[in-house]
């Protein structure tokens, strides 16, 4: 999932940008931009880095085995020819 710190960074950032005269409005911007930050990174297929790592490494892995049992297969198809 997202950090919850980048949100917060970022709604920090743009609250931040409000000029000087409408920083009453500062509390509220920044919680709205917050809760749609919020839900629209909710609404992505996301996934944390470590996951992510742990999915390409079993992706590397199966394939791995694939190409040895691809061999495999091969090595087989050849001796029944042969035969």
């Amino acid at each position: 999932m997202f950090d919850p710190k980048s949100i917060d960074n970022l709604a920090d950032r743009i609250a931040g940008a409000i000029p000087p005269g409408l920083h009453n409005l500062k509390d509220d911007m920044e919680k709205n931009v917050h809760a749609l930050l919020q839900s629209a990174l909710s609404k992505l297929d996301l996934v944390s880095r470590e996951e992510f790592e742990v999915q390409k490494a079993v992706l590397a892995k199966t394939r791995s085995k694939l190409e040895d049992l691809e061999k495999r297969v091969a090595e087989l198809e050849q001796r029944v020819l042969q035969d």
